[in-house]
C-alpha cells in the first residue's frame, strides 16, 4: 500500500524580505512557478495612463486644468486687444515710422496691422507659459493615447489647433524679433469647448450617474454658438485693424446684428479679408447650428416620450408617490387620480408614473389638462432598472403602488412581472412603503414583505360567494371603498375641505325617482376611524358594552360603529359583541357620511323639538334625529336632547293605530353592560347548538353528518385558515363529477341528487386556486348546515388533482366539465332549479384586439341566460366597468334609456361611479374587479381598509371578530316599523349590528316614461283614432292565442297592424301607448313561449323532467338597491334584506336550555310574547 504522505513535497519556507532581494534557494528544486499578475501596469507609461486617462477623478482634474488654461489664454488675448494700438503694433521701428506716415486708401490694404501686434513683455511671458504647458499636456496625452497610427493622432483637429496656438509662442523664445507676431489665440475657445465636453463626461463617470443626453446636447449647442460668436468677434476686430479699426464692442454689435439676420448696416467690414471671414462664419453657422438644433429637437421629443427626470430638489421639498404599471390605460389612470386626490391632505402630492411603454395618446391628452399637468409626471422606464428608479426618486417617495396588468392572457406571467418589480423597489428603496396588487393567490407569498397587498382573485371569488347568500355584497363593498364626488359648487368645496363622499349629491337630489334619491344619498357613507377618548361620538360610552355604544351612537348621531382595535393589538375586531367593554384607548371604526373631525355639533332647542314632533311624516328620507347641513366644509349634526330620559334607557314605542289591539309589542333596552340574563347566547348559537346535538334519523339518512374544523389541505401557500363545515372523510374524486356516475353513486345530473336546497352554479374557464375562496365562505362554520347550498362548478377545462384534493373535504361540492355556451350542459348541471348562477370572466378573452371587447363573450352568454331563464339570479363578473350597461340589455326599454342618459351626464360631470344607477349594478348582479382598485389606493390614507374588507368577506378570521350575514324582513317582522327600532332589537337581543338594507321594489313609472318596450317606429305608427284602436284591439285580442302558437302568423299580424296604423288618423299619445303596451305584451309572451318550448324540448331530449322549469316567472319589472347606514327613521318594507355584522359565536358559551326563535330572524331572536310591554 502506497504511503500518500511520503509523496507530498514539503512546503517551501515563507518569503521574507531577504528572499525577495537574494532569492530563495529552496525554490530552485521546486517545479512550481511564481506568477505575478498585472505586470503591464507596472510600466511608467501605464502608470501615466492610469493617472491621466483611466482614473476617473484624476482624469477629471486634468481636464478641468486644461479647460482653465484655454479660458486663460482667451482672456489674455482679450487683454492684449484692449491694450493694443493698431498704429504702434509693428515688428520694427522702420515699419512703425512708415505706418505713421501712411494713410489708408480704399483701394489698398495695409497688411502690417494684421500681421503685427503690440504685445507687452509681461503679457508675452504669460502667453508663452500657457502655451508651453498646453503643448506639453497635449503631446503627453497624444503619446498615452497612441495606438499604432501616428497620423491619426497628428491630424486630429484639436491637435492641429494646439500646434497653431502654442508652437509660434515657443518660436518667439528663440527669435525675439517675432514676439509681436499675431497668433490666433482666440481659436483656443474651440479647444476649451472640447475640454468642457470631455470634462462633463468624466464628471458623470466620477459621480456614478447616468449622463443626461439632453443636458449634454444643450451644453454643446450653447458652447458652439458662443465659440462661433467669439471667433467672429475676434476675427472681424483683428482684420478691421487695417480697415475701420473696430473695437471689441463694435465687433460684438456687428456679429449679433448679423447672426440675428437684422442687419442695420451701420457697421460693415471694409476690406475683403474681413468680408470673406463673415461669409465663412455665416456658412459655418448655417451648417453647424441647424444640425445642433435638429439633435436638440430630437432629444427633446425623446425626452417628452420618456418623461425626463423627477427633480431631486422637488423630491426633497415636496411629497410624491410612484405608480408602477406595465401599461397605462386611461381608465386605470383616471381611477387612480380621482381616488388619490379625493382626500384633502393629498392635494399637494405629486404622482410619478413609471411605465415601460410609450405614453398613450389619450393619456397624453389627459395629462395636458392643467389640473393634472402640474401634479402628474410620466416617466418611461422600467422598475427593474436602478437608473429609472433613480429618475423617479424612489428613495424619497412616500409610497410606491405596483399594479398588475389584468388584461394579460397569461396572468401568471403578469404576476411574475409584478413580483420582480416589488423586489426591485424593495432592494433599491427599503424604507419606501409598498402597495402591491397581485392577480393569483398562489403568488401572494412572494410579496409578503409589502405593506399592503390586494389579491384580485381572492377578493373576487369571496365577493361573488357572499353575493349568493348576502345579495349585492359586491355593490356594498364597492360603494364603501369608493369616494363619490359631487358636482355642485358648494359641495365640491365641502368635499375638498373634508375629503368626504358627496352624498347629498346632484344626481340624487335632481333625480325624479325616490329610490335614486335614497340610494344616492346612502351611497356616500364611508368607513372612518377615531380614538375613543378624542371622539364626541363615542367618548361617553367608555366602560360600556360595544353594542350599547353602537346603538346609542347611531340613534344620537346617525353613525354606525362596526368595529374596534385595542391599542396594544394590531387586529381589528368587527362587532366583538356585547361582552366587549369599550376602553379609552380603543380605536373605533364607524360608517358615516363624513369623519367626525369635519363635523360640528349643536343641540336642538326644546321648543323646536316639540314643534317638529307635531309635524306629520313626509317620507322615509326625513331626518328628525340627524339632519345634515352642508356649509363651508362642515357637517352640522343636530343632537337630540336625551337628558330627560329615564333610567330604563332608550326605548322605542309604536304610535297608537286605529283598529289595533291595545297591547303592542315592544323592544327591550340595550344594556350598558351585558349579563347572562339579558343576552340570549343560545340564540346566538342556535344553529351551532343544533349542529352539535345528535342528528335525527332524517339527517343520518340524508348524509348530513358534518364535522367542523379547518380544511386539511389548502391549494396554495398563504391562505387564511377558516373554520368550516367538513366531511368526516374526503369524497373520492370520481364522486365529485356531477354528470358521470361511478361505483359509489349512479347520478348523472343535478336533479337525480334530490338536493333540498337550491344550487349555486359557478361558470368558470379553469379551476384556479382563487376558486377555493368561493367555496370557503359558503361552508364557513357559522352558516347553518341546513341552509348550505350545493355548489356546482361548471368548468371549461378539467380541474387538476391538487384542486380536487382541496375541495373533496367540503360537503355538497361538485364539478362538471362543460361550457356556458351549451344549453345541454346548463340543463345537466341543474340551472332550472338553481338559486344563483355566477359567471366568471374568462382569461382567454383578454387577447381581444380592442380592450373593451374582452367582455363580449361573457355579456352575450349572460344575455342568453337572461332570456332563457328569466327567474334565475345571475351574478356576472366583467373586466371593464363600462360594459355594465350591456347587462340584461333591452334596446327598447325607455327606462333603461333614461338611466343611460343619466349615466352619460354623470360621466361628463366627472363622477367616479357614473354607473352606480344602472339597475344590474345597484341590484348586485354585475361586478368588476377593477372597481376594487380603489381599495388599494384608499389604504394609503386608511391603512385599515384592506383588513376590514377581508374580515367582511370572510378571507380573514380573527378570534372575537364578527362576520357578515343577512336577514329578511317578513310580514311578522313589520311591527318593528323603523330601522332605528330594528337596530335596538338586534343590539338588545342578539348583539348584531345592522349596516344597511337591500331593498327590492316594483318599477312604478309615470306614463311619459313607461317601461313598456317600444320602438321609435312603432311609437310614431300607433297614433290612431279611438274607433280604429278599438277595432284593432278587439282583433288583436281575438287572435292572440293563435299567434302565440304560430310565430309566422304572429309576425304577419304585427306587420298588418303597423300598415293599418299608418293609414289611420292620429290620436293621443296615451291611447297609442296603451296600444303599444298590448302589442308588446303579446310579442313578449309569444317570444317567451318560443324560448320555453326550446328549453323543454332539450330537457326531454336529455331525459330530464321539465317540471322544475318556470318559464313565465319574470322579475324584469323589479329594481333593487342598497341603503348603506340609512337614517334611523327609515321605514322597513316587506322583503327587505338587512346586512348584519354578527358577533363570533365561538366567543360565547351557550346555555343548556333550548333556544326560542321567531320570524324576526330564522336563527336569532326572541319571542315577542315574552317581551316587556312599554
Amino acid at each position: 500500500m502506497v504511503d500518500l504522505d511520503s509523496e507530498v513535497p514539503p512546503l517551501p519556507p515563507r518569503y521574507r524580505f531577504r528572499d525577495l532581494l537574494l532569492g530563495d534557494q529552496g525554490w530552485q528544486s521546486d517545479d512550481r512557478v511564481q506568477v505575478e499578475f498585472y505586470m503591464n501596469e507596472n510600466t511608467f507609461k501605464e502608470r501615466l495612463k492610469l493617472f491621466f486617462i483611466k482614473n476617473q477623478r484624476s482624469s477629471l482634474r486634468i481636464r478641468l486644468f486644461n479647460f482653465s488654461l484655454k479660458l486663460l489664454s482667451c482672456f489674455l488675448y482679450i487683454v492684449r486687444v484692449l491694450l493694443d494700438d493698431p498704429t504702434q503694433g509693428l515688428g520694427c521701428k522702420e515699419l512703425n515710422r512708415s505706418c505713421s506716415n501712411q494713410n489708408y486708401t480704399p483701394g489698398t490694404i495695409d497688411w502690417s496691422p494684421i500681421i503685427w501686434v503690440n504685445r507687452s513683455l509681461p503679457l508675452w511671458g504669460l502667453q508663452v507659459s500657457v502655451a508651453v504647458i498646453s503643448l506639453f499636456e497635449t503631446l503627453l496625452l497624444s503619446y498615452l493615447s497612441y495606438k499604432g497610427n501616428i497620423w491619426e493622432q497628428i491630424l486630429r483637429i484639436p491637435f492641429l489647433l494646439e500646434i497653431i496656438n502654442a508652437v509660434p509662442f515657443i518660436i518667439t523664445i528663440f527669435w525675439p524679433v517675432l514676439r509681436n507676431l499675431f497668433i490666433p489665440v482666440f481659436l483656443n475657445c474651440w479647444l476649451a469647448k472640447h475640454a468642457l465636453e470631455n470634462m462633463i463626461n468624466d464628471l458623470h463617470r466620477a459621480i456614478q450617474r447616468t449622463q443626461s443626453a439632453m443636458f449634454n446636447q444643450v451644453l454643446i449647442l450653447i458652447s458652439t454658438l458662443l465659440c462661433l460668436i467669439f471667433t467672429c468677434i475676434c476675427g472681424i476686430q483683428h482684420l478691421e485693424r487695417a480697415g475701420n479699426r473696430l473695437t471689441l464692442f463694435d465687433s460684438l454689435y456687428f456679429c449679433i446684428v448679423t447672426f440675428s439676420t437684422v442687419g442695420f448696416g451701420d457697421v460693415t467690414p471694409k476690406i475683403w479679408p474681413s468680408k470673406l471671414l463673415v461669409v465663412i462664419m455665416i456658412c459655418v453657422a448655417l451648417v453647424v447650428l441647424p444640425i445642433q438644433f435638429e439633435q436638440l429637437a430630437y432629444l427633446w421629443m425623446e425626452r417628452q416620450k420618456s418623461g425626463g427626470n423627477y427633480s431631486r430638489y422637488r423630491a426633497q421639498t415636496e411629497k410624491h408617490v410612484v405608480l408602477c404599471v406595465s401599461s397605462l390605460k386611461i381608465d386605470l389612470l383616471m381611477d387612480f387620480l380621482n381616488e388619490f386626490y379625493a382626500h384633502p391632505r393629498l392635494q399637494d402630492y405629486y404622482v410619478v408614473i413609471l411605465c415601460p411603454t410609450e405614453m398613450d395618446a389619450q393619456v397624453r391628452r389627459v395629462l395636458q389638462i392643467p389640473m393634472w399637468s402640474q401634479r402628474v409626471i410620466y416617466l418611461q422606464g422600467s422598475a427593474l432598472k436602478d437608473q429609472d428608479l433613480l429618475r423617479a426618486k424612489m428613495d424619497n417617495a412616500e409610497a410606491c403602488f405596483i399594479l398588475s396588468s389584468r388584461c394579460e392572457v397569461d396572468r401568471t406571467a403578469a404576476d411574475h412581472q409584478t413580483i420582480l418589480r416589488a423586489w426591485a423597489v424593495k432592494d433599491f428603496a427599503p424604507n419606501c412603503p409598498l402597495y402591491v396588487q397581485i392577480l393569483k393567490p398562489e403568488n401572494k407569498f412572494h410579496i409578503k414583505f409589502a405593506d399592503h397587498v390586494v389579491c384580485e382573485e381572492e377578493f373576487k371569488y369571496a365577493m361573488l360567494a357572499l353575493n349568493c347568500i348576502c345579495p349585492a355584497t359586491s355593490t356594498l363593498i364597492t360603494l364603501l371603498v369608493h369616494t363619490s364626488r359631487g358636482h355642485t359648487a358648494p359641495w365640491e368645496a365641502f368635499r375638498q375641505l373634508t375629503g368626504t363622499k358627496q352624498t347629498l349629491n346632484r344626481e340624487s337630489q335632481q333625480s325624479p325617482e325616490q329610490w335614486q334619491k335614497m340610494y344616492g344619498r346612502c351611497s356616500g357613507n364611508e368607513v372612518y376611524h377615531i380614538n375613543l377618548e378624542e371622539s364626541t361620538f363615542f367618548a361617553e360610552y367608555e366602560g360600556k358594552s360595544f353594542t350599547y355604544a353602537s346603538f346609542h351612537a347611531h340613534k344620537k348621531f346617525g353613525v354606525c360603529l362596526i368595529g374596534v382595535r385595542k391599542e396594544d393589538n394590531k387586529n381589528i375586531l368587527l362587532n366583538p359583541g356585547p361582552r366587549y367593554i369599550m376602553s379609552s384607548t380603543d380605536i373605533c371604526f364607524y360608517i358615516n357620511i363624513t369623519k367626525e373631525e369635519n363635523s360640528a355639533f349643536k343641540k336642538q332647542e326644546k321648543h323646536r323639538k316639540n314643534h317638529e314632533s307635531k309635524l306629520p311624516y313626509h317620507g322615509t328620507s326625513r331626518l328628525p334625529v340627524h339632519s345634515i347641513i352642508a356649509s363651508m366644509g362642515t357637517v352640522a349634526i343636530d343632537l337630540q336632547d336625551t337628558g330627560c330620559r329615564g333610567a330604563s334607557g332608550a326605548t322605542l314605542a309604536l304610535p297608537a293605530e286605529g283598529g289595533k289591539e291595545g297591547r303592542r309589542p315592544s323592544i327591550a333596552p340595550v344594556l350598558e353592560v351585558a349579563d347572562s340574563s339579558s343576552l340570549h347566547t343560545c340564540d346566538l348559537l342556535s344553529d351551532q347548538s343544533e349542529d352539535e346535538t345528535t342528528p335525527s334519523d332524517e339527517e343520518v339518512s340524508a348524509g348530513l353528518e358534518y364535522a367542523k374544523g379547518y380544511p386539511p389541505y389548502s391549494p396554495y401557500i398563504g391562505s387564511s385558515p377558516t373554520f368550516c363545515h367538513l366531511l368526516h372523510e374526503k369524497v373520492p374524486f370520481c364522486c365529485l363529477r356531477l354528470d358521470k356516475g361511478c361505483q359509489h353513486n349512479y347520478h348523472e345530473d343535478a336533479k337525480a341528487y334530490g338536493f333540498k336546497n337550491k344550487l349555486i352554479i359557478v361558470a368558470a374557464e379553469t379551476a384556479g386556486n382563487g376558486l377555493y375562496n368561493f367555496i370557503v365562505p359558503l361552508r364557513a362554520y357559522y352558516r347553518p348546515k341546513k341552509e348550505l347550498n350545493p355548489i356546482v362548478l361548471l368548468l371549461d377545462n378539467p380541474p387538476d388533482m391538487h384542486f380536487l384534493d382541496a375541495i373533496c373535504w367540503f360537503p355538497m361540492v361538485y364539478y362538471m366539465v362543460g361550457s356556458i355556451d351549451n344549453l345541454d350542459d346548463l340543463l345537466r348541471c341543474g340551472v332550472t332549479f338553481a338559486a344563483n348562477m355566477v359567471v366568471v370572466d374568462k382569461e382567454s378573452t383578454m387577447s381581444a384586439e380592442e380592450d373593451y371587447m374582452a367582455d363580449a363573450k361573457t355579456i352575450v352568454n349572460v344575455q342568453t341566460l337572461f332570456r332563457l331563464f328569466s327567474s334565475l339570479s345571475i351574478i356576472t363578473e366583467l373586466t371593464h366597468p363600462a360594459n355594465m350597461r350591456f347587462m340584461q340589455f333591452r334596446a327598447k326599454d325607455c327606462y333603461s334609456l333614461a338611466l343611460s342618459k343619466l349615466e352619460k351626464k354623470e360621466r361628463e360631470k366627472g363622477s367616479n361611479l357614473a354607473f352606480m344607477f344602472r339597475l344590474p349594478f345597484a341590484a348586485g348582479r354585475v361586478f368588476s374587479i377593477s372597481m376594487l382598485d380603489t381599495l388599494l389606493y384608499q389604504s394609503f390614507v386608511k391603512d385599515y381598509m384592506i383588513s376590514i374588507t377581508r374580515l367582511l368577506l370572510g378571507l380573514d378570521t380573527t378570534p372575537g371578530s364578527g362576520f357578515l350575514c343577512s336577514m329578511k324582513i317578513t310580514e311578522e317582522d313589520l311591527w318593528i316599523r323603523t330601522y332605528a327600532r330594528l337596530y335596538q332589537k338586534l343590539c338588545s337581543s342578539t348583539g348584531d349590528i345592522p349596516i344597511g338594507v337591500y331593498r327590492t321594489e316594483s318599477q312604478k313609472l309615470p306614463t311619459s316614461e313607461s317601461q313598456i318596450s317600444i320602438s321609435v317606429e312603432e311609437w310614431e305608427d300607433t297614433k290612431d283614432s279611438k274607433e280604429q284602436f278599438s277595432c284593432r284591439g278587439n282583433h288583436r285580442n281575438s287572435t292572440s292565442s293563435d299567434q302565440s302558437d304560430h310565430p309566422l302568423l304572429r309576425r304577419k299580424s304585427m306587420q298588418w297592424a303597423r300598415r293599418l296604423s299608418r293609414r289611420a288618423p292620429r290620436h293621443s299619445a296615451k291611447t297609442a301607448e296603451k296600444i303599444n303596451q298590448q302589442r308588446m305584451n303579446l310579442y313578449r309572451r309569444s317570444e317567451r313561449q318560443e324560448l320555453a318550448e326550446l328549453v323543454k324540448n332539450r330537457m326531454k331530449h336529455l331525459g330530464l323532467s321539465p317540471a322544475g322549469y318556470d318559464e313565465m316567472n319574470d322579475h324584469q319589472n323589479t329594481l333593487s338597491y342598497i341603503l348603506i347606514n340609512p337614517s334611523p327613521d327609515t321605514r322597513l318594507e316587506l322583503n327587505d334584506i338587512v346586512y348584519l355584522i354578527r358577533p363570533d359565536p365561538l366567543t360565547y358559551v351557550p346555555n343548556a336550555g333550548p333556544s326560542r326563535k321567531d320570524s324576526f330572524c330564522n336563527t336569532v331572536g326572541q319571542d315577542t310574547r315574552e317581551e316587556t310591554q312599554l
